[in-house]
């Protein structure tokens, strides 16, 4: 699914203008963790979120800085740093440092810069404009409507042929120490593994494999001849 398919475009947005108090309220009567800016033209000038509001009550618990701290300060940063916490209008209080995407960005790019960027929703723009955003909530009704497996039966050669094709793609697979068995649709691994995370990742990438019934793991520590040669 693409970002077009997962947006949502009936958004609450604010003019730069707009008082703090104003925006406080409307997120707080929509239930909502955030809300676009756009100028008159719909182009996307920063997102007023929770965390930016909360950092005007924090600012006022700090303690005044001393003077040594004071010597070393950046103006411009401190200058910046105050008009944030003091600004009374979105202009000043919003987050400008965006990550967007265009309507054709799918839905593992956008979940991958959400997980990088440690951020909730996403703008998606045509041409300069705001046209959606994709939440992380989007983002899991899409997984809930992603289509099922294939339920068509498969042969067992057809699954062991995928199974080991998506082994040797992962970094962590050892193919002189792990073998795969099907059987009737269930997969077997057999051999020598002696980390719980790649014994987990085994069986999810087995799971994932359209056609397989069940996984079964058949795997013990390596012997100590195995842990020495490596």
């Amino acid at each position: 699914m693409r970002a077009r398919d997962l947006m949502s475009t009936g958004l609450l947005t604010f003019p730069p203008d707009a008082p703090v108090e104003t925006i406080a309220a409307a997120l707080a009567e929509r239930g909502v963790s955030g809300a676009p800016v756009v100028d008159a033209d719909g182009r996307l000038l920063g997102i007023v979120t929770e965390g930016d509001l909360l950092r005007r009550l924090s600012a006022r618990a700090e303690q005044p800085r001393g003077w040594l701290r004071a010597l070393f300060a950046n103006p411009a940063a401190e200058a910046e740093r105050f008009v944030r916490a003091e600004g009374r209008r979105a202009r000043d209080v919003m987050t400008t440092d965006l990550v967007t995407v265009s309507e054709d960005a799918t839905a593992e790019e956008i979940a991958h810069l959400m997980e990088t960027r440690g951020i909730k929703r996403v703008p998606v723009l045509s041409e300069g404009r705001l046209v959606g955003i994709v939440s992380r909530a989007d983002l899991l009704r899409a997984l809930l409507s992603s289509p099922a497996q294939a339920s068509g039966p498969r042969s067992d050669a057809e699954i062991r042929r995928d199974l080991m094709a998506a082994l040797r793609r992962q970094p962590w697979y050892d193919a002189y120490h792990v073998l795969a068995e099907v059987q009737g649709g269930v997969v077997t691994l057999h051999g020598f593994c002696s980390s719980p995370a790649v014994e987990r990742a085994l069986r999810v990438l087995a799971e994932g494999i359209p056609g397989v019934k069940r996984v079964e793991l058949d795997l013990a520590p390596p012997p100590p001849f195995l842990l020495s040669a490596g």
